[in-house]
């Protein structure tokens, strides 16, 4: 990079990104708190009584809690890969946004 410009313009690209980034992180931690919490009350409700699952805008009894909990675990996991995938990406853009620093601090 040439100028203090484009480093400038570099800068705020990454931390426009790095803020995106961690936007989705706390997206994607509130929705893997929410599923924790979910799947700890299923284990501990009486197997006697019903369990609902909101599907539009109706509420319906399932009839298979195995499959819920097995749902509930599957989102888990897939969420968990993308919470993996978003943390790699925070450290990458971190360490670029910190090699921009030094370079628009050396002009």
């Amino acid at each position: 990079m040439n100028s203090n410009n484009e480093v400038a313009e570099a800068l705020k690209s990454v931390a426009q990104d790095l803020q995106s980034t961690l936007a989705q992180i706390q997206g994607v931690t509130t929705q893997l708190s929410e599923i924790s919490i979910t799947l700890d009350a299923l284990s501990k409700q009486d197997p006697e009584k019903p369990v609902y699952r909101a599907i539009g805008s109706l509420l319906l009894e399932v009839e298979d809690r195995n499959s819920v909990k097995d749902d509930l675990e599957g989102s888990m996991i897939a969420l968990q890969e993308h919470m993996d995938r978003l943390s790699s990406r925070e450290n990458d853009l971190r360490k670029k946004y910190d090699e921009l620093v030094t370079a628009y601090e050396k002009q």
